[in-house]
């Protein structure tokens, strides 16, 4: 359930608290991030890692739009791709794309992302993401509420190589 938001301070560290499980994944050797894990979609650790940033980009686009205006001209894309062609698609890709990437470059991202996407909120005006419902709505579902939907993914990864 969609939490509102009156302050970009309680936002930020109920995202920061929900991100945090995730890390862990940090802590994986290479060997253990490539295995495919049956109780987790057949997913890997990398392919989590590379699905929760495909969507963590995309809010940092989006906030890089909203620090410069009151529009985001890479939310509007996004939506009309999604609708489009469908999550489905959407995901295979960049699932592909994330897999083609080598697992440095997966963990460096991983390493960089959640914390310019922080930053960024904090310079963006509020009145373009805090207090506009809208795109209070879409931070949310694209950060807490999505690392909400991927626990169960994690702790089976975890799990996996004996670190749950």
């Amino acid at each position: 359930m969609l939490t509102m938001y009156t302050d970009a301070l309680s936002f930020l560290e109920d995202e920061r608290d929900a991100w945090r499980p995730f890390e862990a994944l940090t802590l994986m050797t290479d060997e253990e991030l490539e295995r495919p894990i049956p109780n987790a979609h057949g997913w890997s650790g990398r392919d989590l890692m590379g699905h929760l940033l495909t969507w963590q980009l995309l809010s940092l686009d989006v906030a890089k739009d909203l620090a410069l205006g009151e529009t985001s001209r890479s939310r509007a894309l996004a939506e009309a791709d999604w609708e489009k062609r469908g999550g489905d698609t959407v995901n295979a890709e960049a699932e592909a794309a994330w897999r083609a990437r080598s697992i440095g470059e997966v963990r460096q991202e991983f390493a960089r992302v959640a914390g310019e996407l922080r930053g960024y909120l904090t310079v963006v005006p509020e009145t373009r993401w805090l207090k506009n419902s809208d795109q209070q709505r879409f931070f949310y579902e694209e950060t807490i509420e999505h690392y909400a939907d991927h626990e169960a993914d994690l702790a089976a990864i975890l799990a996996a190589a004996g670190r749950g």
